[in-house]
């Protein structure tokens, strides 16, 4: 595979059952959502899954696309948690997001505490929703950011003081 899986790793230990954001393109256009299931599957090959409601465009966006990026917010990005989860209607989730891509073609977000660029490699049938197994192609994140999390219908962050981030190999 040749992928070195210790961006992976690192992406993941610096989850904290926080805020992300899954992304991909449809049509030539990003779109993404606020995504409240990541896990970790397996580390070789390394995959994570998501679950997205089917009646959610961005479900058929992912199954056109065949891909996705899981992007993790910091406490820095409570506005782009707000955005993304459909709290700012009237404006463009995308909007002065100067966004990149890495391997697949799915954004990724500027500043995160991490992200991970999945191709899709399974697809369940969860009645209301769809369970997307993702294989990481390419993954980075950021030391020392405290993750926005959302908890009891509140955005915050975990604690005041930063948290340890622990380095893997």
């Amino acid at each position: 595979m040749g992928y070195d899986t210790s961006g992976f790793k690192n992406v993941l230990a610096h989850w904290a059952s926080g805020v992300t954001i899954v992304t991909t393109i449809a049509d030539g256009k990003p779109v993404g959502i606020t995504a409240s299931s990541l896990t970790s599957l397996s580390l070789s090959p390394p995959q994570v899954l998501i679950c997205v409601a089917r009646k959610l465009y961005t479900h058929g966006a992912i199954l056109q696309a065949g891909a996705y990026a899981v992007n993790i917010l910091g406490v820095d990005h409570l506005e782009w948690g707000m955005r993304f989860a459909g709290m700012r209607p009237e404006q463009d989730r995308f909007a002065d997001i100067a966004w990149t891509t890495a391997h697949t073609g799915s954004p990724i977000l500027p500043g995160v505490i991490g992200w991970l660029d999945c191709e899709l490699r399974h697809a369940y049938d969860g009645d209301d929703h769809s369970i997307f197994v993702g294989e990481v192609m390419a993954a980075d994140y950021r030391e020392s950011m405290q993750p926005l999390l959302y908890f009891n219908r509140n955005w915050r962050q975990l604690a005041e003081a930063p948290l340890p981030m622990p380095e893997l190999a």
